[in-house]
């Protein structure tokens, strides 16, 4: 493979982790089990390890590549706002963990259905920079992201609005918070990193 060649491949393996990520994220907020709920935490903290992995290969080889594909800034945000998707649904997973808070809540599942749609929009975005021939696909899945993101917004308002009217646990109600904060972010980012797709077919399509 050509030198340059090899970012896509690797943010393919990012793309395809993303994705994953975002699916396993839905069967934790939606399984009942706590043992099987911990399991499926554990998933996620591997394949974020692995996204660090990549992230770690692709930020070797923009030191080690003097040409890139499409800049090396865009390369290093590109980067940047993946990890921090996998992060983010990392960070959600752990609070539901720790906190032991049942994720059996409406605005806590309906977050994770948006996450999900938002990381498999994230991954056809990505598979469409190699050769930038389905621009209309790849156009199409960032107005969803950004679409997406506008519903999470909506979503995190009115679970937070429920939240202060109906919970009388303080502990509960901060805990719960937090995990809508945190799952909020995750589409905050997979927008952040449509944004850095965007830019990337401006300058190069």
């Amino acid at each position: 493979m050509p030198k340059n060649r090899v970012f896509y491949e690797l943010f393919e393996d990012v793309g395809t982790n993303v994705e994953h990520m975002g699916q396993v994220i839905k069967q934790v907020v939606y399984e009942p089990d706590l043992d099987k709920r911990a399991s499926l935490i554990g998933l996620i903290e591997d394949l974020e390890h692995k996204n660090d992995d990549h992230t770690h290969k692709i930020f070797t080889e923009l030191g080690r590549n003097f040409i890139t594909p499409f800049d090396r800034e865009d390369i290093h945000y590109l980067a940047t706002s993946l990890d921090d998707i996998c992060d983010y649904i990392f960070s959600s997973a752990k609070k539901i963990n720790f906190y032991r808070v049942n994720p059996n809540d409406s605005g806590i599942q309906k977050m994770a259905e948006l996450i999900e749609l938002g990381c498999a929009e994230i991954k056809k975005a990505i598979y469409g920079l190699r050769d930038m021939k389905n621009l209309r696909q790849m156009t199409e899945a960032m107005v969803r992201v950004n679409s997406i993101e506008n519903q999470a917004d909506d979503v995190f308002d009115m679970s937070i609005e429920k939240l202060f009217e109906q919970e009388n646990d303080v502990k509960e109600l901060i805990k719960k918070r937090e995990i809508y904060q945190a799952m909020e972010t995750v589409t905050d980012k997979c927008e952040d990193a449509a944004n850095v797709i965007e830019s990337i077919i401006v300058k190069y399509a």
